[in-house]
C-alpha cells in the first residue's frame, strides 16, 4: 500500500512525498500549474520554452555548471510540458538529495533567461523536427480538429511565428505570474524522510525569494466545440489519421471503464485494432487508441498509418470496431484481459521511484484525489461490459467524430473518411 506524507510551506508551496526504504535513489519532481491550455494566443509555447529555458542558467548556477553537477551526481535531470503543467524531474542517490534540491530550485524559481536567442533556435528546430514526423504531427492537428480554437487545440510546443517573437520581458512576466507557491507541488518518492526533505527545502530556498500565491484557477471548457475535420497536405508515403472526440475528465468515475475501453480497442498487441488491422491483415505497422485526461474534458481517439490502397479498409474496420464494443459484443475473457493488464501494469509502475514521484505530484497538481493501489484495482475490478458499451457508444458516437489526416491527396482522403461522419466534412467544406 502506497503511504504518502503531504505538506504546506508558509509560501504555499505543498510537499507530498512517499519513502521508500528498500531502494537507495530519491526520485524528485517540482511540479508547476503552467501548461499551454494556460497561454493566451499570443503566448502560445511560452510554458514550454520557459521549461527549456530553466536549464540555461540560473542565479547560482550556469547552465554548464547545471549539466556537471548531475553528472558528477551520476543523476537524471529532465523536464516535460503538458497542456496543464510543466515538471522538472530528477532522480539521483539519496546521498546527494539535497544537492539536487539546491541545484533544481535554483533553476526553476529564478532562472537567469540568459541566452536566449540561442535556445530560441532550438526550440524552433524542435518545431521543424515535428513538422517532419507526420505521426506525431497529426496528433496536434487532431486537438485542433477537437476543439477548435480553444488553448487544448494548440500544440503544446507553440508556434514558429511566437517562438520567432517572444520577448524576455514577456517570459519573465509569465514566469512571475505562474511560478508562485499555491500554484507549485514539490513531490518526491525513495529513501527519504518527509520532514528530512522539508528541512532540505528550508536549506536550498534560503538563498531564494520565493513568491507566494494561490492556486491558479483555471477557466473550464463549459462545451466542446462541433466535431472538426483538419488536413495537411505532405508527400508522405503514408496517410496518417486520427479520428475521435472529446474524453472524459480525470476526476470523472467513469475513467476506468474508458481505460479499459482503450484498451480493448487498441491499447495493447491482443487489442482488436491491432489484431485486425495489422496481425491478420497486415495493413498497417502502427495502429493504436488512445486517452487523454484533462480537469474539465478530455480526448479519446484512434490512430493509424497507412498506405494508400488500404486507408478505406482500415478506417472501416476501425468504425467497425467501436461499434461492435458500443454495442455490447465484448466477450468475458476479452474484459478480464484488458483489467488484468491494466492491473499488471499499474502494479509493474509502483516498482519504479519515478512512476510513483510523477503519481503523487500529478494528483496533487491537478486536484485529483489520490486513491491507494489497491482502491484503483478494486475500480478496474468493478467495471462491467455495459458500462464499458455505453461508453463507447456515447463517445465514439460517429456523429461525434472529429478526423484530422496527413498525406499527399486531400481530395482522396476525404473520399475515404466520408463514411466516417458525412456532416463534419460538409461543416469543413
Amino acid at each position: 500500500m502506497q503511504k504518502y506524507v503531504l505538506s504546506e510551506l508558509a509560501t504555499g508551496e505543498r510537499v507530498i512525498s512517499e519513502k521508500l526504504p528498500s531502494v537507495r535513489s530519491v526520485a524528485i519532481g517540482i511540479w508547476i500549474g503552467a501548461g499551454s491550455r494556460d497561454e493566451t494566443d499570443a503566448k502560445a509555447g511560452a510554458s514550454h520554452f520557459i521549461e527549456h529555458m530553466l536549464f540555461k542558467g540560473s542565479r547560482r548556477y550556469t547552465a554548464q555548471e547545471i549539466a556537471e553537477i548531475f553528472d558528477g551526481l551520476g543523476g537524471e535531470l529532465n523536464a516535460a510540458t503538458s497542456r496543464e503543467h510543466t515538471m522538472v524531474y530528477a532522480r539521483v542517490a539519496d546521498a546527494h538529495a539535497q544537492t539536487a534540491l539546491d541545484v533544481m530550485t535554483d533553476m526553476v524559481f529564478e532562472p537567469s533567461f540568459e541566452d536566449l536567442d540561442s535556445e530560441r533556435e532550438v526550440v524552433l528546430e524542435e518545431i521543424a523536427m515535428y513538422d517532419d514526423t507526420p505521426q506525431e504531427l497529426v496528433h496536434d492537428l487532431f486537438s485542433e480538429a477537437v476543439f477548435g480554437s480553444h488553448a487544448l487545440g494548440r500544440p503544446v510546443i507553440g508556434t514558429a511565428g511566437v517562438i520567432s517573437s517572444v520577448t524576455r520581458r514577456v517570459l519573465g512576466s509569465y514566469h512571475r505570474q505562474m511560478y508562485v507557491g499555491g500554484n507549485v507541488v514539490i513531490a518526491a518518492a525513495g529513501n527519504i524522510e518527509h520532514n528530512r526533505l522539508v528541512r532540505m527545502l528550508g536549506r536550498a530556498r534560503s538563498h531564494q525569494h520565493p513568491p507566494k500565491g494561490k492556486p491558479r484557477v483555471r477557466r473550464p471548457l463549459v462545451k466542446a466545440p462541433p466535431p472538426g475535420f483538419r488536413f495537411a497536405r505532405k508527400e508522405t508515403e503514408q496517410y496518417h489519421v486520427c479520428i475521435g472526440a472529446p474524453g472524459i475528465s480525470r476526476s470523472d468515475r467513469r475513467r476506468f471503464a474508458a481505460s479499459l475501453l482503450d484498451a480493448i480497442l487498441g491499447g495493447s498487441a491482443s487489442s482488436r485494432l491491432f489484431q485486425e488491422i495489422r496481425e491478420k491483415r497486415g495493413m498497417a505497422y502502427s495502429v493504436y487508441s488512445f486517452a487523454s485526461q484533462y480537469t474539465d474534458t478530455g480526448l479519446i481517439g484512434i490512430y493509424l498509418g497507412t498506405r494508400e490502397e488500404n486507408l478505406g479498409p482500415c478506417l472501416e474496420i476501425a468504425a467497425e470496431q467501436a461499434a461492435d464494443i458500443a454495442a455490447g459484443n465484448l466477450k468475458p475473457a476479452e474484459l478480464l484481459r484488458a483489467k488484468e493488464n491494466l492491473k499488471g501494469r499499474i502494479m509493474l509502475s509502483m516498482e519504479s521511484t519515478s512512476n510513483r514521484m510523477s503519481r503523487l505530484g500529478k494528483s496533487l497538481i491537478t486536484d485529483t484525489e489520490l486513491l491507494s493501489v489497491d482502491r484503483i484495482i478494486a475500480e478496474i475490478e468493478a467495471v462491467d461490459a455495459d458500462e464499458v458499451a455505453e461508453l463507447a457508444g456515447l463517445l465514439l458516437a460517429p456523429e461525434k467524430l472529429s478526423i484530422a489526416g496527413i498525406g499527399s491527396n486531400e481530395r482522396l482522403f476525404r473520399s475515404a473518411v466520408r463514411r466516417l461522419n458525412p456532416s463534419v466534412l460538409a461543416s469543413a467544406a
